[in-house]
């Protein structure tokens, strides 16, 4: 379990801490419960979304669990250091839906002396890195990687495929469009995609189009 750092009161310096995994890894869980200690602890705590992100309330972070807590939804990242005067900790929800300048925001809240937690896929449907979560994981003091339990094998669960049939990059969704997967369950279901989209041709097919050829 991630402990809170102790702070030297001669050095104040805050630092970051990123949660990833994929799709129902508990990442918003851990990030409501490190959020509702430094509200216990009597700390100012301020809790941002991406204002895109609708699909629970747009005034609060919400796990699948059903855990919540009261946030703020702003259109870009650039709109969190005004809103976060004063804080003590920053909490940053679904980070990779931000801007590339959320990297830059979480690390001028950090050297301020504010605890900045940021929660966020760390890779997108493709299995590739997503958006700014990279650059955050690489530049924060803390990393904690959050796993699934694989819907097919039992496994952990490193990946999240989509089961709905779009390309755009992002797409808000539940169990309805999204299942965890193992490394192994997802290189299965890709190359069972694949297959499905090769344009395979039978015999007659081929006899045919050999045919119409030589006319």
């Amino acid at each position: 379990m991630f402990l809170e750092n102790t702070v030297n009161q001669k050095e104040q310096f805050g630092w970051i801490e990123v949660i990833c995994g994929s799709m129902f890894s508990g990442k918003t869980e851990e990030l409501i419960r490190r959020l509702k200690r430094a509200q216990f602890a009597r700390q100012k705590v301020e809790i941002f979304t991406p204002s895109l992100d609708t699909r629970y309330a747009e005034d609060a972070v919400t796990s699948h669990d059903s855990n919540k807590i009261r946030s703020t939804p702003v259109p870009a990242a650039a709109n969190i250091p005004i809103l976060a005067d004063n804080c003590d900790v920053v909490g940053i929800d679904e980070a990779q839906f931000f801007d590339d300048e959320i990297v830059k925001v979480c690390n001028d809240l950090a050297n301020r002396g504010v605890r900045v937690i940021v929660a966020g896929l760390d890779m997108d449907y493709k299995g590739n890195p997503f958006g700014p979560m990279p650059a955050l994981m690489a530049t924060a003091e803390y990393v904690t990687k959050v796993h699934a339990v694989c819907t097919r094998t039992g496994n952990l669960a490193h990946y999240s495929y989509r089961k709905a049939k779009s390309e755009a990059l992002v797409l808000l969704g539940e169990t309805e469009e999204y299942e965890p997967l193992s490394r192994a369950a997802y290189y299965k279901v890709q190359l069972r995609d694949k297959v499905v989209k090769l344009d395979v041709k039978d015999a007659e097919e081929i006899k045919d189009e050999k045919a119409s050829r030589q006319d």
